[in-house]
């Protein structure tokens, strides 16, 4: 039997009625997650408990399927499933589980994987690990070959900074390249072993073009150098406190405001005016 490794961040979760929910919110997107969540109920809400019908050839990639127990729920509602292991030994295993299904495996680490060759339409899901979960995220959101809808399940505590309205760079970063939406918690007990703290998903829907140009980041990057402190007093490292403030008010800002205050296109304007 293969074992879990530890270094390579590796939870599974077994539980089919959530990872039934995962594949229905990646392949349909929010109809699958009721606005007041209950596993049992969301379950039998898609289709009175049966996957939809695959009426056009779709293909996901999923990162990371460990034993693929989210492979099987992926093939309700997906023609081919190409799923990347970084575990040698996993990767290798994988294909005897779906004999006759379209499933290709790529022993790679996803960061490594290139998402350029994948055709169009396709989408991304995955149980991903929390240590790589920013990286991951990034070159999701910024690659030029968009999928149309990705489900990520990571750690708690960073899909609700994701989904707050106080901003963090990682939150700004997501919003900017995509639509983002919540999805189910999933308590740490329903993993093999248990993380130490529970689980989200979060359904993210690539834009076409980014709301804000990416060159705006390096002011954000800047805002962000202190975010407990106010903004005026980050950015002083750019132009005297005086100037900062007579800015921060041209613009309507607060001179109290804190860098998770500003939304995008505040970060826009204060870009067009400072830098």
């Amino acid at each position: 039997m293969l074992k879990n490794k530890k270094s390579l961040g590796q939870h599974w979760l077994k539980n089919r009625v959530i990872l039934d929910e995962i594949a229905c919110g990646v392949a349909i997107g929010m109809g699958c997650f009721p606005e007041h969540e209950d596993l049992a109920r969301a379950a039998r809400s898609v289709s009175g408990g049966h996957a939809m019908p695959i009426a056009t050839p779709l293909t996901v990639v999923e990162i990371g399927p460990g034993l693929g127990t989210l492979t099987s729920s992926l093939f309700r509602y997906f023609n081919k499933v190409i799923a990347v292991e970084y575990d040698k030994d996993l990767a290798e295993k994988l294909p005897k589980s779906f004999p006759g299904k379209n499933l290709e495996v790529v022993n790679a680490n996803f960061l490594d994987f290139d998402l350029e060759k994948i055709p169009q339409p396709y989408m991304i899901a995955g149980n991903i690990p929390y240590y790589i979960t920013s990286p991951i995220i990034r070159k999701i959101i910024t690659t030029e070959n968009k999928p149309k809808r990705v489900a990520l399940l990571i750690q708690k505590e960073v899909a609700e900074r994701i989904l707050d309205e106080k901003e963090t760079m990682l939150s700004l970063l997501v919003k900017n390249y995509a639509k983002v939406y919540p999805g189910v918690v999933v308590p740490k007990e329903e993993f093999t072993p248990p993380p130490k703290v529970d689980s989200q998903v979060i359904i993210l829907e690539p834009k076409d073009q980014p709301e804000i140009p990416e060159e705006v980041f390096k002011l954000i990057q800047i805002g962000f150098s202190a975010p407990r402190k106010k903004l005026a007093h980050n950015l002083t490292s750019l132009k005297p406190k005086e100037e900062i403030s007579k800015i921060l008010k041209q613009l309507d800002i607060s001179p109290d405001a804190r860098p998770a205050d500003l939304k995008l296109k505040d970060w826009e304007r204060l870009f067009g005016v400072i830098m």
